[in-house]
């Protein structure tokens, strides 16, 4: 029986997901890193059974009715865990925050701002003094009352409404209004009201294009329809809505993502009228700080609110100073992960997952917890490695304070300052789930079977292949390149090469490719009537005729419920739901595909209505999930599962591996080509049926890579790639740069942004952005081979990739 004041977290027996009976000893206070590659185990193993027994343990002390109001993990499959302190989870969140979230909040940093205002703000002579709570947008006490508190107000136009004026309201001139009878009843109620809907748009009376667009009257009256021969229709009574009416209804109160995105084709976006898009009553926008509004303070870069504090701090009151103080001292934690280009009013949904998992551990180094342990799922994504050496310093100052910090990552730098290494592998899925070395990470050098050993103490014995530098067919010129932190750039991409962009954090990479570049190729394929995105933020682009489509492919979820998976996003299952159609079984009893499709009734089980598992409510506990107590987690009713392709039911299929799937159907072309490459890029251990929600970003990207491979290529393609190694071990990372090697080879283009100095040392063609970030940054610094650009004086990436090459 180990001691209480055991210096080890011991799990033992532990089985979550792939984990094959894992036991394993841990030291505590230290900086321990977990690795292997993707689907190894490795977060199944940190995240899935300690973090969650910790969780799972300080919950049974929470009383039961309160954790009803608590979203939990759920028990670990695993036998004992001992010398387990309390933990904190800092996760990749793949569910983005609401637009109200922002840098500020994210941090709280606002809510001090605020305080700062409401107690040391100037206020004009006489103003009664504010609550903080007048100071937030969110708040009703604060929030403008025009455009409650978001900045921006949604308006429509003629020209939006009436793309074509040449047509008749009954031919459809309100492009705006719906469709079937709805829309004929609109046209039926303006009939009966007195207007012509069978004049061209242009020849009616301003008077009357003004009011049938945007009147807020809402008249009944008493319609006749036309009749149609054999059918009688009677008399009803029909209410009129102006388009402007019907669309900001539709955008505002629909449940429907189509027809909201319909509606949305008829709005534009502006600063509200009122507040100016600063979002606050004018009350709060009249007391300043520094001779500045809140919402101007929150709009500058955090390295340049530090110093308008530190100068307004200086001399002033007590009050001021201590908020000051407070205020500076949390920024200063936040500069320090290479945040310090980012607003307080930089809204969440607009930040990587790793700058949200940065700013969410700069709020924990200024918490003061002592005793816990943080669990950390790649701090290092997104980061350029100029900035891994501050996030570093921050890790060690959390242990330092007598924490643990277990982290799950692939960078070798951050491996190398490890105290303690997991590696768990050797591969992923079935072929993974060990712990094949647990110590100190020198040790990793005698683990043969390890795919993190090379990585770690590469062989001078085995030199990398120099690969002979492209030479480019043509260039895309981009000029006057206006956007964000890009100014007056002017940025040239060849063609029929790999393009690497590189630059720390906030320098503008994602800016010129993944909205300007991807902006004015997407205008040229949507056609000169598009409202052209790209075009608005570059003076000019030429060279875009040689290149036939566009593929941009991001780390999105491909899915955002468990119905959407892998099988069903790639269209392989399609394919499979029409093998078991084909069969003697299915054909005999009448069985079409649709019969196999847990979305839709008839083959489904409709206890769980094909979700393979209920929600169980508990009187006075949280609810829980259970698998279904009908089909136990099949999703399919029994007759379906008695129909089986060559001894397997489908919901077996659904069960298999990717590379289990390429063995099952082999010599079926329409399968063989969509589970290749997956195969091919690396992910041959994610089970068929796995749900959308239980992807990462990085394999979401891999999945959505995958699909456009299988398709058959049509002229020359750009492929636009945002950090395609995140979440993958340098392993994975040279499987997934074989197939983007592989596209250009076939007289493709390809341009990454990219971190990962590997993949820069093998690109043609790098471009690096800089020097700094926010506005420190948006200059092309460098361009040129790999080899050019580290050689370059003024570039953060050049003694990183210099180092890469050996030179």
């Amino acid at each position: 029986m180990p001691s209480p004041h055991d210096p080890y977290v011991r799990v033992r027996g532990a089985r979550e997901h792939n984990l094959q009976d894992v036991n394993v000893d841990i030291p505590r206070d230290t900086l321990t890193v977990f690795t292997g590659v993707s689907g190894s185990g490795k977060s199944s193993l940190a995240f899935g059974t300690i973090y969650a027994e910790a969780q799972r343990r300080y919950f049974e002390s929470v009383a039961p009715y309160a954790r009803r109001l608590i979203h939990q993990v759920g028990a670990p499959a695993v036998g004992e865990i001992t010398g387990l302190p309390p933990a904190v989870s800092l996760e990749q969140r793949r569910s983005a925050p609401g637009a109200r979230s922002s840098v500020g909040t994210v941090t709280t940093l606002s809510n001090s701002l605020r305080m700062l205002f409401s107690r040391a703000g100037e206020y004009p002579a006489g103003a009664e003094r504010l609550d903080s709570d007048a100071f937030s947008p969110n708040t009703a006490a604060g929030a403008c009352p025009e455009c409650h508190g978001l900045g921006r107000i949604h308006r429509t136009d003629e020209e939006l409404l009436v793309p074509d004026p040449s047509l008749s309201i009954r031919e459809g001139a309100i492009a705006a209004w719906p469709g079937a009878w709805q829309g004929k009843n609109l046209r039926d109620v303006l009939d009966t009201l007195g207007y012509d809907v069978d004049r061209p748009w242009r020849e009616l009376a301003a008077k009357d294009r003004e009011w049938i667009l945007f009147t807020d009257e809402q008249p009944v009256v008493t319609v006749h329809p036309v009749r149609d021969a054999g059918r009688i229709q009677r008399p009803y009574q029909g209410t009129y809505m102006s388009a402007r009416r019907y669309v900001l209804h539709t955008f505002a109160d629909t449940k429907s993502r189509t027809l909201r995105a319909k509606a949305e084709r008829f709005l534009t976006s502006v600063p509200c009228p009122v507040c100016g898009g600063s979002r606050l009553r004018p009350e709060a926008m009249a007391v300043t700080f520094a001779g500045r509004t809140i919402a101007e303070l929150a709009a500058l870069p955090l390295s340049a609110l530090a110093e308008v504090l530190t100068g307004a701090g200086a001399g002033g009151e007590e009050t001021a100073r201590v908020l000051t103080g407070d205020l500076l001292a949390r920024i200063g934690t936040v500069t320090e992960l290479g945040l310090g280009y980012l607003s307080l009013d930089r809204t969440a949904p607009t930040l990587s997952s790793g700058e949200l998992q940065r700013l969410r551990l700069a709020t924990q180094l200024r918490s003061g917890l002592f005793g816990v342990v943080y669990v950390l799922d790649e701090p290092s994504a997104g980061l350029h490695p100029a900035d891994t050496e501050s996030l570093l310093g921050v890790l060690g100052r959390l242990k330092e304070a007598g924490n643990s910090v277990f982290v799950v990552e692939h960078q070798m730098d951050v491996v190398r300052r490890a105290d303690w290494l997991v590696d768990v592998g050797p591969l992923a899925g079935e072929h993974g789930g060990r712990v094949l070395h647990s110590g100190p990470p020198e040790g990793l050098a005698e683990v043969p079977e390890s795919a993190t050993r090379r990585f770690l103490f590469p062989s001078e014995d085995e030199p990398e292949p120099v690969r002979e530098t492209r030479t480019p067919s043509g260039w895309i010129r981009l000029s006057g390149v206006e956007r964000h932190n890009v100014r007056g750039v002017d940025a040239a991409f060849p063609l029929g090469v790999f393009t690497a962009v590189t630059g720390v954090s906030g320098s503008g990479k994602s800016t010129l490719v993944g909205q300007v570049l991807a902006g004015v190729l997407a205008d040229r394929e949507a056609g000169e009537e598009a409202a052209g995105a790209g075009e608005q933020f570059c003076a000019s682009a030429s060279g875009l005729e040689a290149v036939d489509r566009l593929v941009q492919v991001d780390q999105k979820p491909i899915g955002r419920t468990p119905r959407s998976n892998l099988a069903t996003y790639t269209g392989l299952f399609d394919t499979v739901r029409k093998l078991f159609a084909r069969t003697e079984t299915a054909r005999e009893r009448g069985y079409t595909a649709g019969r196999f499709s847990f979305n839709v009734s008839g083959g489904r089980c409709e206890t769980c209505q094909g979700e393979g598992f209920v929600s169980v409510e508990l009187l006075f506990l949280p609810s829980t999930y259970a698998p279904c107590p009908d089909c136990h987690g099949a999703r399919y009713n029994p007759e379906t599962l008695e129909v089986t392709l060559r001894g397997l039911t489908v919901a077996q299929v659904l069960d298999l591996t990717v590379e289990s799937a390429a063995d099952f159907f082999s010599g079926t072309p329409a399968a063989e080509r969509a589970l290749t490459t997956l195969l091919d890029v690396g992910l041959g251990y994610l089970r068929l049926g796995q749900p959308a929600t239980e992807l990462s970003g990085g394999e979401a990207q891999r999945i959505k890579l995958a699909s456009e491979l299988q398709r058959t290529r049509r002229g020359h393609t750009l492929y636009l790639l945002d950090e395609p190694t995140t979440g993958l071990h340098p392993a994975d990372v040279e499987v997934l740069m074989r197939q983007l090697h592989g596209l250009v080879d076939a007289h493709n283009t390809v341009v990454v942004v990219e971190h990962d100095m590997a993949v820069v040392a093998g690109a043609d063609h790098v471009i690096d952005l800089g020097p700094g970030g926010g506005d420190r940054g948006g200059r092309i610094v460098a361009t040129g081979t790999p080899q050019e650009v580290a050689r370059s004086a003024e570039s953060r990436t050049a003694p990183y990739l210099a180092r890469t090459l050996g030179s």
